[in-house]
């Protein structure tokens, strides 16, 4: 991941959401890693944090550093192995809350389109029919006004960047997201405004299902 080397990340203290003997659930700050980037000042991160006060805690799913919300941690190598499979085979439940430029037309829709990295502008993605991943999201409006609209997404796969792009593709860049929108729509925000609202799962040893969710910050 390509970060600058003026990352300051935020110092709030960590949001735990749940925690047992097999997994722990906290809400990422923008502006964190989610793991350790290359390099000394790349080392602080959520991981990190989450393993002072979680020592046996493991990386099962990662957030892009702009990005704020749900995460979830293993505490066993056997809750890890669960967990990932359930991400895998995409039986998790993610919902996001994005506030995107411009009103948005219709109110609900999929974006299915394949991604792939921009090689030459990684870590950037990009919309490719021939060679990318599929990557799907739904979308639905939740309100609009002022020249940008809330949305809800939805995503059925777990691409980097997906919803940046798709939304991106869309016509209606997410505000303040450094690498893919521009002019005041860019500049005017203090973060990126994409937020992962509520996770879904199976816990690791019961196989009950549950939902966690974070309070959106903006």
């Amino acid at each position: 991941m390509a970060v600058s080397s003026e990352y300051t990340p935020p110092q709030d203290p960590l949001e735990v959401l749940h925690e047992d003997h097999e997994i722990v659930v906290v809400n990422k700050p923008a502006g964190l890693l989610s793991v350790p980037g290359r390099g000394e000042h790349l080392a602080d991160c959520l991981l990190t944090r989450v393993q002072l006060a979680f020592p046996t805690a493991l990386l099962v799913h990662r957030l892009d550093r702009d990005t704020s919300g749900v995460m979830v941690f293993a505490q066993t190598p056997h809750a890890q192995r669960h967990l990932s499979m359930q991400f895998e085979k995409r039986s998790t439940k993610k919902t996001y809350v994005a506030r995107v430029a411009g009103i948005v037309s219709g109110t609900s829709g999929t974006v299915d389109l394949p991604l792939i990295v921009d090689w030459p502008n990684r870590p950037r993605q990009m919309v490719d029919h021939a060679r990318g991943k599929p990557a799907v999201t739904d979308w639905r409006l939740l309100k609009a006004g002022d020249g940008e609209s809330r949305l809800r997404l939805m995503p059925k796969t777990g691409r980097s960047h997906q919803l940046r792009v798709h939304m991106l593709a869309l016509g209606h860049p997410i505000l303040g997201d450094p690498l893919y929108a521009s002019g005041p729509a860019r500049d005017d925000h203090p973060r990126l405004m994409l937020h992962s609202q509520e996770l879904r799962l199976s816990h690791p040893e019961s196989g009950r299902g549950m939902s966690f969710r974070a309070k959106v910050p903006f």
